[in-house]
């Protein structure tokens, strides 16, 4: 087992063959737990048919699917075989779909069959990929397409011939980012990404030898490998994952298989805290949460409901890493680069370093080695993302007069209004608060006014499942909470709130379907 690619560059050693990896949760919570014997016979089963179907060094296949045991081996026989997985959020539709498939030129698509009809639906617009094997339900028709589970039981369990020599720096992943803005482009991630995940568990996160992890968060996105996965995998852990994440089953999975640790983004917390309270909310195994993105409007009174501690943290899929462990620095603050791995400062326009208190671009740079970004066929978005060897965030943040980071709004979405600068965030506490709300996203739209750079707010709201927004509720509390300026102008009341793969408000979409004239829409 000791020469599975994956183990190695990790670093796993003293191989129990028996010890859980991963526990594996359907949407009923049915387990499959998935042992570190599993990974290995199963990654070199899934080696082996990429290879029955030419696809090695160099080729890139994609992952369609949400969080089965199936999407990790095949990421990890990328590792073995030289080949490089493209997970796409298994949500895509459309024209993104073809996009991501195309735009990596992939060969090969393994998909789940719950994503079959979206594959069928842009299967004439993509070039050169078919689908190697589906991951059916059970009674599914698949058509003519072969049948994941079969072709992997047809594969030897043991090492394959087309097994490659470890190589860090080989291209292993290309995650797109979520292209909230325009088509999304395709980070092309090394297999030291998977080493550097390993560490970070220990070094960054300080996971503990009897922690217990839990996501769910998409494998497609990298916070789930990053953050939870991979650590676990490294450190001799068990990671539990579910197949996608629910708020209202969150605290009942970590009291079930007894996490102390799980991994959050900032819109998902709002929701977590938007559930109605329990008495026994505090009563749960979790110690600390790893989030990226606490709105500072709910932080202190998540901490106490839930009995938790919260471990802050910043990066993003291209680089750059902070982080804030609890009792180091302010609530509200995402940290510092850890020393003598990253260096991190606050730019003005002009690439000046703006001092304490200015709002200016993030950028990092490695403390030593190349500071560098490949996006996938784009040399020249490559080069301009870490023009002057600094990596450009694109995240607007400010310092204090101690050093620590304070993520504002990202470039170019800053929310002004009238002169001031809203905090979307403690609008959607107050609004998220309302007692007939599940989730809540605060965004902007020119301001009728025509003034410059100025917005008019709209509060998209989802109600809970059969239940109806209150209007005058959400009136009321915003008339009673807030000063004039952040009271939103228009209610959008929508089914769901939509997300990217990494729990992001898609702004973007809800901006599209907003029309002050609109039967969903209601001013405030």
């Amino acid at each position: 087992m000791e020469n599975l690619p994956i183990f190695q560059c990790v670093g796993l050693r003293n191989i129990n063959p028996q010890k859980p990896a991963c526990i594996f949760l359907d949407d009923s919570g049915a387990e499959t737990p998935v042992t570190l014997a599993d990974i290995y016979t199963n990654t070199n089963r899934m080696a082996g048919l990429l290879a029955q179907n030419n696809i090695g060094k160099g080729d890139r296949f994609v992952l369609l699917m949400r969080n089965h045991p199936e999407f990790l081996y095949a990421l990890f026989a990328a590792v073995s075989t030289g080949a490089v997985a493209v997970p796409v959020d298994p949500r895509s539709k459309g024209k993104k779909l073809a996009f991501q498939i195309n735009n990596t030129q992939s060969k090969g698509i393994l998909v789940s069959g719950d994503f079959l009809p979206s594959l069928d639906e842009v299967a004439a617009d993509i070039r050169g990929a078919r689908v190697l094997g589906v991951l059916a339900d059970p009674g599914q028709d698949t058509g003519a397409y072969p049948l994941l589970g079969d072709a992997l039981a047809s594969m030897s369990p043991e090492t394959p011939a087309s097994q490659v020599p470890l190589d860090l720096a080989a291209p292993a992943q290309i995650i797109h980012t979520s292209g909230t803005t325009g088509d999304p482009k395709g980070v092309v991630l090394k297999a030291d990404r998977f080493m550097i995940s390993g560490m970070l568990g220990s070094v960054v996160f300080q996971y503990q030898p009897d922690d217990i992890l839990y996501t769910g968060l998409s494998l497609t996105h990298g916070n789930a490998q990053s953050v939870s996965v991979i650590p676990a995998l490294a450190l001799g852990l068990t990671a539990v994952v579910s197949r996608r994440f629910t708020k209202s089953k969150l605290w009942d999975i970590c009291r079930k298989h007894g996490c102390t640790s799980f991994s959050l983004l900032g819109g998902m917390m709002s929701g977590i805290y938007n559930e109605p309270p329990r008495p026994n909310d505090a009563e749960n195994p979790v110690r600390r949460v790893i989030s990226a993105g606490t709105p500072r409007a709910i932080w202190e009174s998540f901490e106490k409901r839930f009995n938790v501690r919260i471990h802050e943290w910043y990066g993003a899929v291209e680089g750059g890493l902070a982080h804030n462990p609890p009792g180091t620095g302010p609530v509200g603050s995402f940290g510092k680069a850890p020393a003598g791995l990253i260096e991190m400062k606050i730019v003005d326009e002009n690439d000046q370093e703006a001092p304490p208190g200015t709002r200016g671009e993030l950028v990092s740079r490695m403390a030593a080695g190349e500071t560098r970004v490949d996006y996938f066929g784009k040399e020249k978005e490559s080069r301009d993302k870490t023009r002057g060897g600094w990596l450009r965030s694109g995240d607007i943040c400010h310092q204090d007069e101690n050093g620590f980071f304070y993520f504002d709004f990202r470039k170019g979405g800053g929310l002004r209004r009238q002169g001031d600068f809203i905090q979307p965030d403690f609008v959607e506490r107050v609004i998220g608060e309302e007692k007939s709300v599940s989730e809540v996203s605060v965004y902007g739209v020119p301001a009728a006014s025509g003034a410059p750079g100025e917005s008019d707010l709209v509060a998209a709201v989802a109600p809970f499942p059969g239940g109806a927004i209150d209007v005058a509720g959400i009136r009321a509390a915003c008339a009673a909470a807030l000063d004039r300026n952040s009271v939103p102008t228009w209610l959008q009341i929508v089914d769901e709130i939509p997300k990217t793969v990494s729990e992001k408000a898609l702004d973007r979409v809800l901006r599209e379907g907003f029309s002050p004239d609109a039967t969903n829409v209601v001013r405030l």
